[in-house]
């Protein structure tokens, strides 16, 4: 637990006719990876590869790979889909039913098994992660998707996941032209949902976040109104700025390790350390109280198990929808490359600081502790390697 090196690791290898090899060209931190590294996830072992957001270049194909061939520019998906499933036929591709190897731990923390995600702990299939130079894509047909050359490499690395799960959460959130959308977390998650909910029409976005840098990234570069949720009653805010009535629906991108100023934070950050939850739901809890009667609120954030103090009677007496999922990036992906070419979305603000991959674990202090403005740290790969 929160212990991270760089070593040197044997070369991935093709295992199915439907696998390929990705030579790595960028990939970058994220969020719940730190819940990894925190020791929030179970089932992670010593000497696992971290990493799931990533772009790279196709250096071997399996014989069952029809749409990619050595040399191709590719993103690729966090969540692995087998394509063939009912889930994956329904465009519910981090459900999928054939890509998690260790089924038996999900159906033991959910009920169900979710898809495999890439480097994310055998509770999601034990698939090795990005952070190296080569990646083994299973499933490549499906879940890797050739990048516009309009669209230049750090730009496109952000739509294999931080861009598809925050424009889900708008989209499943269900936001029209004219609501009013308040977003938790200004992240790169939290940034891309904003985003997503100006260009699908909402009248009025406004992000929550305590770090001047963040605020001030969303403002500039997303068009999205802010709050400073240490200077201010969020809530009331909230209710300000709607006519008393509060969002039409709200969006948390923040996840199990929320912050806040109030007590109830101590009691979830308490709880937490002492195992006796899984989880801090400080924003989802805000998001429930802030979000108008009829409303919808949709978790974007990650979430591994138990909560304590929901406020279930808020979502009953207040009529809301609450929704939530991890990110069907296989069927925003295409779409979103598209709006990148076309300069609808912007994305390369948010990779504050790129370094080599060998310079890892500097980056991911840097991103834990939010020092130097730190957004995302991005990590490079060098010159190829003989394989």
């Amino acid at each position: 637990m929160n212990k991270l090196s760089v070593q040197e690791v044997p070369d991935p290898e093709l295992r199915n006719d439907q696998d390929m090899i990705v030579r790595l060209v960028a990939g970058t931190t994220c969020g719940s990876d730190l819940h990894l590294i925190g020791g929030y996830i179970p089932a992670m072992r010593a000497g696992d590869v971290i990493g799931h957001e990533f772009i790279g270049e196709v250096v071997e194909t399996g014989p069952g790979v029809r749409r990619h061939k050595a040399g191709d520019r590719v993103v690729v998906c966090s969540f692995v889909g087998c394509g063939r499933c009912w889930y994956c036929a329904n465009d519910l591709w981090s459900l999928c039913d054939n890509t998690n190897t260790n089924p038996g731990i999900g159906q033991a923390l959910f009920g169900y098994e979710s898809a495999g995600i890439f480097g994310y702990s055998h509770a999601m299939g034990g698939l090795r992660g990005s952070h190296a130079e080569y990646v083994r894509v299973p499933f490549a047909d499906y879940g890797a998707f050739p990048v516009p050359e309009a669209v230049d490499d750090i730009s496109a690395l952000f739509a294999s996941d931080s861009v598809p799960t925050g424009w889900m959460g708008a989209d499943l959130a269900g936001v029209k032209p004219g609501d009013t959308v308040a977003v938790w977390g200004c992240g790169a998650v939290g940034q891309m949902a904003a985003r997503a909910a100006i260009l699908l029409g909402a009248e009025r976005v406004i992000s929550i976040d305590r770090i001047p840098e963040r605020l001030a990234m969303t403002e500039r570069y997303v068009g999205s109104e802010t709050i400073d949720y240490t200077t201010t009653d969020v809530a009331a805010e909230l209710r300000e700025r709607t006519g008393g009535r509060g969002p039409d629906v709200c969006i948390e991108a923040v996840g199990m390790e929320a912050h806040s100023t109030g007590p109830l934070h101590l009691y979830d950050q308490a709880k937490q350390q002492l195992r006796l939850q899984t989880d801090r739901p400080t924003a989802v809890r805000e998001a429930i109280h802030a979000c108008r009667k009829a409303g919808t609120v949709f978790i974007l954030g990650v979430f591994a198990g138990a909560v304590d103090t929901f406020p279930l009677g808020a979502v009953i007496n207040k009529g809301l929808t609450v929704r939530g999922a991890q990110q069907h990036g296989q069927r925003y992906i295409p779409m979103l490359l598209e709006r990148m070419a076309a300069g609808e979305l912007s994305t390369a603000h948010l990779a504050t600081h790129t370094m080599p991959l060998t310079d890892a674990v500097r980056g991911y202090d840097l991103f834990k502790q939010k020092k130097d403005g730190c957004v995302r740290a991005v990590f490079t790969n060098g010159a190829p390697s003989a394989r």
